[in-house]
């Protein structure tokens, strides 16, 4: 079989030999054993429909019970779900097994579960083997063995663990967080083909839980109060509304029946307290208060509070209400909570490194009998490979600079004795401080004023007018009505349009930030600087600096560029595309998804050109690429006077799943827009996948090839050992560490009919990570694909309704495409998102 009939998409053309060779540990380790006979895969069917948690128990029932017997003496293994997979063939081709839980066995009303196995097929894994000497293509019998194997590696742990995706966490070593959740440590497992062997990528991960308290405790926590007595006046409207939307779906027990455990959901709270809340039982109307005093002879210490509502006749007082222990916090965590939360999973490369390590012990690959039965064994060191690590590029700044270039050491630099490549003139500006002369005096704004510019014009910017009409503002009154005066009084000031906006903000939330962004983006079309008042009263240069690198882009100027271009962006026109679709939350039911393209518009890939479109939420696909491509391909020809010849596509945001859908419909729209601005038109086009959401580490072998942090040096790049055993990708670490354990990106090439040479792609991707416009550090991702991150995220601010609530029903109803506005066309053409 010829390499290219393999796969769909490219062949790997070999490995990169450019930069110094380095060894490095990755949190990889090799299945030094795969079974060496047919696996059997059954079809399982448990009703009623339960959850896969609740799958488990009833599946472990009735392997106790039928193990020996019905099942001939195998120990199968069960995702959960609907798969099932045996090492020898069981005695039967369907069975139907029923199965009571034992916790229900005692009930008056048991509730029966009815297990249905089927013989789906057989899994022959000698075909896995060709596939990783690339004797093979991928099949679907290659698929199910490698499904196969992921559940042989998580049955185990899913049955003793809390479980979510490929990850298993446990509550020993809890860090308490405020809001009434806690941070729970657990591991990620996931197999993965490499050539010639199979390894298992092992990661230390966390993730927020409800903590395990009474309802009580977990309302003070909510709420922010010290003891449920200070709810003895009862809950106000505002608190009876967050408690309800934050505890509704959790599961909980009641603590008032002695053994009786029986678990629960909550539906809602009621409006009135126990003492008035009424039924009917038996003809009598009656509250739940002296229902319950009656009945359990239990006086209620808070008849004051509200009801639980467990089903549609069922209330419970708060205070016989236990939550249960083991569920996921879904929501997105605040500010605090998230500053937290990474405080305590921050760690450096030799502790997360050390940690992997000790998550073997409790993942027990070695003692695992289901493993054992399967003839699966792992090997117990991280894998050690080879990668290389690519030489910095030089980068220029203006010819007029002490030091117009400068090769960056370690992946971080500084502006001092430079200048912009291509200072922008700002004639016509005005600054809103929003918040009062009392807390920040006309005298203090006018100070750092005149710092800002000192440091624009030191950067090499040209500041006409010194001295801006300065407004203030209430930051809860007409933001719209405020940027409009504001924009008025910059234009009357010098008698000539307005170009930029500064905005002093009095404290970090997202609300006030959003609105200035909708108003300035799709009303006015203007770009706009938001300042922190906190860094504006004690201006440091290098803040003021990082600032000036903002606004220069956002005026249309550039930055820096590299001395000497890749001959990919030299030889001939060349456009740079980067592309994200941004989703709602899982919560957010209401929004849709955003997709964003940018794309390079001058043969340096330093200034960029955006468009952004409303679609269907969660379509992963870009629905309008070839109108989005139309745009940016129009304005290529109207900034450099010609059609490019050659396209790079970075596509961020898509999963190995979404693979083969993306490449036919995106490259094809690609094509097609093309082929609409002119029937001849046919540039060549390389398509590359960007992905950050993965688990692989680098940790370096030797203390003296690390960075300052720990972590493997700016420039790593990867692309034996762990890749892909046919297609063409890579993993590179461009970015030098700041805490923690640093994260490479994945790049995967879909289609090249560009002929990159591996050398040639990872230099190339990884000098162009020294050109993000707003600061002087080498950045984790090529920027073409952070900067459509950048677009979808601002998108979000552009709905006539925007909310930073996480609700699954808003009072404002469905936020379709029609709620999003459109952004100035004006500002499209410069980086007003940076």
């Amino acid at each position: 079989m010829s390499n290219r009939d393999l796969t769909p998409f490219v062949v790997r053309p070999g490995v990169g030999t450019a930069g110094k060779p380095v060894n490095i540990l990755v949190n990889f380790f090799e299945i030094t054993r795969l079974p060496d006979a047919n696996v059997h895969h059954y079809d399982v069917t448990i009703t009623p429909d339960v959850p896969p948690k609740l799958n488990r128990l009833v599946y472990r029932t009735m392997i106790e019970r039928y193990a020996q017997s019905d099942l001939g003496g195998s120990l199968p293994v069960y995702d959960g779900r609907k798969n099932m997979f045996s090492l020898p063939e069981l005695p039967f081709k369907s069975h139907t097994f029923e199965i009571i839980l034992p916790e229900e066995e005692n009930r008056r009303n048991p509730r029966p579960f009815k297990v249905k196995i089927r013989w789906a097929a057989s899994i022959n894994f000698q075909e896995l083997h060709d596939f990783l000497e690339r004797k093979t293509e991928m099949t679907n019998n290659i698929l199910t063995a490698m499904m196969a194997l992921e559940v042989m590696f998580k049955h185990q742990p899913a049955m003793a663990y809390v479980t979510v995706g490929r990850s298993f966490y446990t509550p020993a070593g809890a860090r308490l967080l405020s809001g009434g959740i806690e941070v729970w440590n657990g591991y990620f497992q996931s197999v993965k083909p490499t050539l010639g062997r199979m390894m298992i990528n092992v990661d230390v991960t966390a993730t927020a839980f409800w903590q395990s308290d009474s309802l009580l405790a977990l309302a003070c926590k909510i709420l922010n109060r010290r003891s449920p007595d200070d709810f003895r006046q009862g809950f106000q409207e505002r608190e009876w509304e967050k408690l309800e939307k934050a505890t509704r779906g959790l599961e909980f027990r009641v603590i008032h029946r002695g053994d009786v455990r029986q678990r629960f959901k909550i539906l809602g709270l009621t409006r009135e307290s126990a003492q008035n809340r009424l039924f009917t039982k038996d003809d009598v109307e009656t509250d739940v208060a002296t229902y319950f005093f009656k009945t359990y002879g239990r006086r209620l210490a808070f008849p004051f509070l509200p009801c639980v509502k467990a089903r549609r006749d069922t209330y419970l007082p708060m205070e016989v209400c236990s939550i249960i222990e083991g569920q996921r916090y879904p929501k997105k965590l605040d500010e605090k909570q998230t500053a937290d939360m990474i405080k305590h999973t921050c760690q450096p490369p030799n502790v997360r490194a050390n940690k992997i390590k000790d998550g073997l012990a409790i993942l027990k690959y070695r003692e695992n009998e289901y493993l054992r039965s399967f003839g699966v064994e792992v090997s117990s060191e991280m894998a050690r490979i080879r990668a290389r690590v690519l030489p910095p590029p030089s980068l220029s700044y203006s010819p007029t600079s002490r030091q117009a270039n400068i090769v960056p050491q370690f992946g971080v630099w500084n502006l001092k004795d430079k200048r912009v490549a291509a200072g922008a003139t700002l004639g016509s500006w005005g600054v809103i401080v929003f918040g009062n002369e009392r807390n920040f005096p006309l005298t203090a704004t006018q100070a750092f004023i005149r710092e800002l510019i000192v440091t624009c014009v030191d950067t090499g910017m040209t500041i006409v007018n010194k001295e801006p009409p300065i407004i203030y503002a209430n930051p809860q009154g007409d933001i719209e009505g405020t940027l409009k005066n504001a924009w008025l009084r910059a234009g009357n000031a010098v008698k000539s349009q307005p170009q930029l906006l500064v905005c002093l903000l009095p404290y970090k939330g997202t609300p006030l930030y959003a609105e200035i962004k909708r108003v300035s983006d799709t009303v006015i079309g203007i770009p706009t600087q938001c300042l922190q008042m906190d860094h504006a009263q004690d201006p440091k240069k290098q803040y003021c600096a990082n600032v000036c690198l903002k606004m220069n882009v956002k005026l249309g100027g550039m930055n820096s560029f590299l001395t000497t271009p890749p001959p990919f962006l030299a030889q001939r026109p060349t456009i740079i595309f980067g592309a994200d679709v941004s989703h709602p939350s899982p919560l957010e039911r209401n929004r849709p998804s955003i997709a964003s393209l940018v794309g390079s518009m001058d043969s340096r890939a330093a200034r960029y050109a955006a468009t952004v479109r409303v679609q269907t939420a969660r379509t992963e696909t870009i629905a309008d690429l070839g109108g989005m491509v139309i745009e940016l391909l129009k304005t290529f020809y109207q900034t450099c006077g010609e059609k490019p010849e050659r396209v790079l596509f970075y596509r961020d945001g898509v999963s190995d799943g979404q693979f083969r859908e993306v490449l036919d419909k995106e490259i094809a729209s690609v094509r097609a827009a093309c082929k609409v601005l002119d029937p001849e038109y046919s540039p060549t086009i390389t398509f590359v996948v960007v992905q950050k959401r993965h688990h692989a580490r680098f940790f370096p072998e030797r203390r003296e090839e690390a960075d300052r942090s720990g972590n493997c040096q700016p420039g790593t790049v990867v692309d034996t050992g762990i890749v892909d055993p046919i297609e063409f990708d890579f993993y590179l670490q461009s970015h030098p560490g700041l805490q923690g354990t640093s994260r490479p990106t994945h790049y995967h090439v879909l289609y090249d009919e560009n002929r990159f040479t591996p050398d040639q792609l990872q230099d190339f991707t990884f000098k162009m990570c020294y050109l993000y416009a707003r600061c002087t550090r080498a950045v984790s991702v090529v920027p073409p694909a952070y900067y459509a991150h950048l677009v979808a995220a601002r998108a979000r601010f552009h709905s006539r309704r925007w909310s930073d609530t996480e609700s699954t029903e808003t009072s404002q109803g469905s936020l379709d495409e029609s709620a999003y506005l459109s952004v100035k066309p004006e500002l499209l053409k410069v980086m007003y998102f940076m």
